[in-house]
């Protein structure tokens, strides 16, 4: 069969992977200064954090319209013999339901819940694809997704919190004191949600050095196909740093370094980085 995998812009594949698996993204909305951009075509992370840092209220995001789902589906239900297009978690935002209402308008397209956000979904993403290049009809995608989407490890070290506590996501209170103990506190993604993990106490590289110490201290259970070191805006020193201790810590066949896009930077500002993989 001839399938065609697309995606939310909340993936943050690299362009070299949506290259090379011919995946297609549509933008979420990036509100900014009372005007509205597109995810990754008219603002970047790089824009989000040059307005916050001269004192601009911060950004937020907001879903793609079932209308704009069944503009995207269009483009390719006459051409391939399924889409099946990936979303943000429906945790996180309502595009899942909306791209669902626009499904329902042609019979091949095939909508998943990716549970998941930034390169937790871009790990479905990329599964999808693969599955599709060696032939799989669609149905048999659909099955393996659902079997590894449970088994995806999604979490992110926040160097800074004020992101949060402007986005209303944390209060000063808690932001003061992790700031005054030097805290740098550990989001992760369960069941489709996000939690506060452990508290790391430090420099920004020696708690991502335990962070990582941390998630991949069982490395005998995590699947060795891929990681993904996705970060906002870090230093090219500390990001060597984190890919040298990530491939000391577990053999993976490849370790892809990657961008977060706007969804992440909105939320957490810069100095954010996660480690991403799927367990056995």
């Amino acid at each position: 069969m001839n399938i065609k995998i697309t995606s939310d812009s909340t993936c943050d594949l690299s362009a070299e992977i949506l290259e090379l698996y011919n995946i297609s993204l549509l933008p979420l909305h990036i509100e900014k200064g009372g005007n509205m951009f597109q995810d990754g075509v008219d603002i970047y992370p790089e824009d989000i954090f040059y307005h916050v840092s001269n004192g601009g209220a911060i950004c937020t995001t907001s879903a793609v319209n079932p209308l704009e789902y069944k503009s995207f589906f269009e483009q390719f239900v006459n051409k391939y013999d399924a889409v099946i297009h990936i979303n943000i978690g429906s945790g996180f935002s309502s595009c899942y339901q909306n791209a669902c209402i626009a499904a329902q308008e042609f019979g091949n397209i095939f909508v998943v819940d990716s549970m998941n956000l930034s390169a937790g979904q871009g790990h479905v993403v990329v599964e999808a694809a693969i599955k599709a290049a060696e032939g799989y009809p669609a149905d048999r995608i659909m099955e393996e997704l659902a079997y590894i989407i449970p088994k995806i490890r999604a979490s992110f070290l926040l160097d800074r919190l004020d992101y949060m506590v402007k986005g209303g996501r944390c209060s000063a209170v808690m932001a003061l004191g992790a700031n005054l103990l030097k805290l740098k506190p550990c989001i992760e993604v369960e069941n489709g949600k996000m939690r506060v993990g452990k508290k790391y106490r430090g420099t920004l590289k020696k708690c991502l050095m335990q962070y990582i110490d941390d998630k991949l201290e069982n490395a005998n259970k995590i699947a060795s196909q891929r990681v993904f070191i996705t970060h906002t805006a870090i230093s090219p020193e500390i990001a060597d740093a984190v890919k040298a201790a990530v491939g000391r810590k577990a053999i993976f066949e490849k370790i892809y370094e990657t961008n977060a896009g706007c969804t992440v930077s909105c939320h957490c500002g810069q100095n954010t980085l996660g480690v991403l993989f799927i367990e056995k």
